[in-house]
Parts: structure tokens; sequence; C-alpha cells
């Protein structure tokens, strides 16, 4: 769907591998008050994993993706009584992705604060589980252009995580959203056309939906009402024209639906937490 890629662009992800190595048992990693998320795959051998007291045994093969700040320990060593040490020679890919939010998007909100995919889920997802044998590889080679290699193959994982996120049966609003034939078209003209004067009546007449029940709908399947949301959708192409272009701040303000440059200046500011010039030379 043109919308999540859409904000998959907004997200702006950098990904990367710290570890790619052998660990012989006993051994424990612990990883704490982070501010990205984190992905471990058992590439051989196995381990425990809690999750804030939620316990899981990971084996070779498996995958195991934690929401940005999550709390996590990987360890040989069983972390509950009656279930076994492991003793088995552990080799682990550890990475990370990082993401910019200084404006909100609704699509980070999807992610549980934990995904498992199963080494039988990957006959699913074949694609995927090459990417991360090429992804070692590169990791451990450590040739000329690995390091870039590398973190671009991290970011692909991540689309591919939030993909196979999406057709799992879970309850979430905004995947409401972007299933619903009519909303699913709205937030379309959104973000195809961020710059128009949008109303409530305008959407909602394109739509074939009277005005109030689609500002209802709106707010009860994305989370918030049309207007939050439409402001948020320009903040963040507002961020990427100061980040990528030359504009002065009067057309970037033009560009995202301002007929003011102060207007969309104390937006900004509101939103960002400094203003558009500020922005631009940080």
């Amino acid at each position: 769907m043109e919308v999540m890629s859409d904000i998959l662009r907004a997200i702006r992800v950098v990904g990367s591998v710290y570890f790619c190595s052998q660990v012989e048992a006993p051994w424990t990693k612990t990883f704490q008050d982070l501010d990205y998320a984190s992905f471990h795959m058992i590439r051989r051998g196995a381990c425990w994993a809690n999750i804030d007291g939620q316990i899981e045994k990971l084996e070779a093969g498996d995958l195991i993706f934690l929401g940005p700040g999550q709390n996590h320990e990987l360890s040989s060593l069983s972390p509950v009584n009656g279930k076994p040490d492991l003793n088995d020679t552990t080799l682990l890919l550890c990475g990370s992705f990082s993401f910019s939010r200084a404006a909100t998007t609704p699509l980070m909100d999807v992610f549980p604060r934990m995904t498992i995919v199963r080494d039988k889920d990957f006959a699913n997802h074949p694609w995927l589980r090459s990417t991360f044998d090429q992804l070692s590889a590169e990791y451990m080679s450590q040739g000329p252009g690995s390091e870039l290699i590398v973190n671009k193959l991290t970011e692909i994982i991540l689309v591919e995580l939030i993909r196979i996120n999406f057709g799992r049966e879970q309850s979430s609003p905004f995947l409401d959203a972007l299933n619903d034939k009519r909303i699913s078209r709205a937030l379309q003209l959104l973000h195809d056309n961020p710059e128009l004067s949008w109303t409530l009546e305008s959407v909602a007449s394109q739509i074939g939906m009277s005005r109030a029940a689609f500002a209802n709908r709106f707010s009860s399947l994305v989370g918030q009402p049309m207007f939050g949301y439409l402001t948020n959708l320009r903040m963040q192409k507002a961020q990427e024209l100061l980040r990528e272009s030359l504009l002065p701040i009067y057309e970037v303000a033009e560009q995202v639906g301002y007929e003011s440059e102060r207007a969309f200046t104390l937006t900004f500011k509101k939103y960002s937490g400094t203003t558009p010039k500020r922005f631009r030379a940080q």
C-alpha cells in the first residue's frame, strides 16, 4: 500500500549490525536502557531470552525483534527453575534499528514489544532468510563497502519484518484503518496531496461519506482527528524538504500547505521543538 510506503520513508530508519560472533557456554548478554530497536538471530546453537520476565527459548534459525527501549537478556543459563542450562556453542547475529521520530507516525505503534519469527516460519519468507545469510557474510568479511551494504540490508530487513507483522492476526486500529476501504482512500488522498486545503467535507465527499460519519470513523481507526494526522504529515514532509532541498523557507511552507511563513514556523516549532531554519542548520 502506498500509504504504508510513505510512512516508512518518514520513519527514516538507520540500521546496523554490532555483533556477529560465536559464544561458548556459560554466557549472558544484557541489553538495557536502549533508545533503539534490536534484533537477534540465532545462526547456530540456542539460548534463553528474558524479556521483562517473559521467557522464550530461541533455537537455530529463530529471529527475535524487540521494539525501541525494550530491555532484554540473552543467556545460555536458565532464567527460571525447572528449565535446563544450554551447553551449545552459539553463533549470534545482533543488530539495531534507530528511527527519526521528530514527527510522530502511527506505524511505530503497530509493533508489539516483541516479535519472534521461528525457523519454520522462514519457509514462507525465503527471501528474508537469504538476506540474513548475506548480512552475516558481509559483516564477517569486513571487505570494502561492507559497512554500507550491512546497513542497507538491515533497513530492508525492518521493512520485511513490518510486512510480516502486518500479515499476522492482531488487533490494531491503524491496521484496521489501512484495511478499511474508505478510510484507506482518505489516507491516500492526504498523503498524495498534503499541501491542499483539505476539509472534513472535501475528503468525506470524495470517499462517499457524510462529514460526521467520516470524522468519527477516521478518529476511531487512525487514533487521532483528521487535522491532527494531516498536520503531522505536513511536518514530516517539511522536514524532508528542509533536509534534502535548498528551497527557501517560504517555499517549503507553500509546498506543505501553509500560505503564511509565520504560521508554518509556529506550527513547525510546536511539533519539532525548533524553528525550520535551525532544523535545517542542525
